[in-house]
């Protein structure tokens, strides 16, 4: 097959990924985000990177959000949202993460494919996405390798949230924009 072909395929999949979100899980996670004092987001890998993109956007907007990790990190309090994001939502270390946030009282959200996971089990809010798990177990969904149909739906609807959290403040991209990096 084509390269060409290769990317009208994975957009086929994106499409259907894209349908299959629940509307309501969506709202929710934009809602605790607005409720919430500070954002902060974990994930491992490439679902991880998707994660960082979102914060990177979040920060624009004017939203108070950290990587978890990174040294500039702020402490997680009462009033906070924990954004997980992980396929499996098994990852020892983001469960790890997530009790600590529990026991500090923090909210936790969870994005993944599967709601009945360790993480989901632990969240406020879950809201999942179609894709398979880096070991593709019982997935049928998709051509591509291990986790990218979940990381590729996680970057798209992470950006849809940006745009639903951009009309609900009454934000656009000039807004937007002074919160920009101008030391490039």
């Amino acid at each position: 097959m084509e390269t060409t072909n290769y990317f009208n395929k994975i957009i086929q999949e994106l499409t259907t990924a894209a349908a299959a979100i629940n509307e309501r899980e969506a709202e929710q996670l934009v809602n605790q985000i607005l409720q919430s004092d500070k954002v902060f987001i974990a994930g491992a890998g490439r679902s991880g990177l998707m994660g960082r993109a979102f914060v990177m956007r979040l920060m624009h907007m004017g939203i108070e959000c950290y990587v978890v990790g990174e040294t500039a990190a702020a402490p997680l309090a009462a009033d906070d949202l924990l954004i997980i994001c992980s396929g499996s939502g098994e990852t020892k270390t983001l469960s790890a993460i997530a009790d600590k946030a529990k026991q500090l009282g923090g909210k936790i959200a969870v994005v993944t494919t599967a709601t009945e996971s360790t993480i989901a089990k632990l969240a406020d809010v879950t809201v999942e996405l179609s894709g398979a798990t880096k070991d593709q177990s019982a997935s049928d969904k998709t051509i591509q390798p291990m986790g990218s149909l979940f990381e590729q739906s996680m970057l798209l609807f992470f950006d849809a949230v940006v745009l639903r959290l951009m009309e609900k403040q009454e934000l656009d991209t000039e807004k937007m924009y002074k919160n920009h990096a101008n030391l490039e």
